[in-house]
């Protein structure tokens, strides 16, 4: 049975579905033509980024983004070097954290709450997010993910200015919340050119934002247990038809939090990759048996903004 023959089944016994019945579908697109692409969350280091690309190169599975939570200052240059030229060498757009973060500082009110986790605390560490960013331009990286609303701030100022390439990738992190229309507004309007929503918002709320922005949202459709832990397959064809244009990023349940990852912790880091391919192919079988025509807009590997990492 398709979406619509499972809908009429369960209205005509009695339950109308109200979800998505009033919320529009976004016309906008990616550069291509898709509405919506991948993002595979939690890639940190180049031996879990190619654990990531040969088992989605096994599975079928299409991978345009990949994310780092560890950050620009737990890598070598050689390594974000190598990550840049394997997304370069297959069209995936490479995407690291930047600047120190609240959870990781002295202060005790991030041991106690994730509100400030992604937080600079002081203006060292604001200038420490731009010395982050300038780096990682400086050896190839062209997106970034920024979990501070001063640093995204600085960091689209520095864009404004010349100081840093116009087609940069500024990503919200999920921990600079993001849960309506008029903060989307704010963060675009300070330089994010994507946009990461908070992970538990209603179909009804991701309408909202798309109304307020046209930059691409990514939104958790499997959420990190610190996040809320939600699991939100069935919700995919309806993420896709509201939001578009859209990324559709898995993160994994009953899963450690390993930020930051080394080489103590490597072999861990590269299961959950993994883990997190295959269950972004069951999204995706389940978004191409419920919802074929959406399944099919799925964004290509060329298109223009996709900003992938230079060699």
């Amino acid at each position: 049975m398709n979406r619509r023959e499972l809908l009429a089944a369960v209205e005509s016994a009695g339950y109308p579905v109200l979800t998505g019945s009033e919320t529009p579908t976004s016309p906008a697109r990616f550069a291509d033509g898709s509405r919506y692409r991948v993002e595979i969350p939690s890639c940190d280091g180049p031996k879990v980024m190619r654990a990531v690309l040969d088992t989605a190169a096994e599975l079928d599975v299409p991978v345009h983004r990949i994310s780092q939570g560890s950050g620009v200052m737990m890598l070598s240059d050689t390594e974000i070097g190598e990550m840049v030229a394997m997304g370069a060498d297959n069209g995936v757009e490479v995407n690291l954290f930047i600047g120190p973060r609240g959870a990781w500082d002295t202060g005790a009110q991030a041991k106690v709450t994730t509100a400030v986790g992604g937080a600079a605390r002081g203006n060292e560490n604001l200038a420490a997010t731009l010395a982050e960013a300038h780096r990682a331009v400086r050896l190839g990286v062209r997106s970034l993910l920024v979990g501070d609303l001063g640093g995204l701030a600085l960091l689209g100022a520095e864009k404004r200015a010349g100081r840093l390439p116009e087609d940069l990738v500024l990503k919200t992190s999920v921990l600079m919340p993001l849960t309506n229309a008029a903060t989307g507004k704010v963060y675009e309007d300070l330089g994010a050119t994507s946009l990461n929503v908070s992970t538990d918002l209603t179909i009804a709320h991701l309408a909202e934002l798309r109304a307020a922005t046209t930059k691409p949202l990514d939104m958790y459709v499997e959420v990190p247990d610190d996040q809320g832990g939600a699991v939100r397959f069935y919700e995919v064809p309806e993420l896709v038809r509201v939001a578009a244009p859209v990324y559709v990023k898995v993160g994994l349940r009953n899963a450690p939090n390993i930020y930051p990852v080394g080489k103590h912790i490597e072999t861990t880091a590269m299961n959950l990759g993994i883990e997190r391919v295959r269950r972004t192919g069951l999204v995706l079988r389940l978004l191409a048996e419920l919802e074929p025509e959406l399944a099919a807009a799925v964004g290509s590997h060329d298109s223009p903004d996709l900003a992938l990492p230079v060699r």
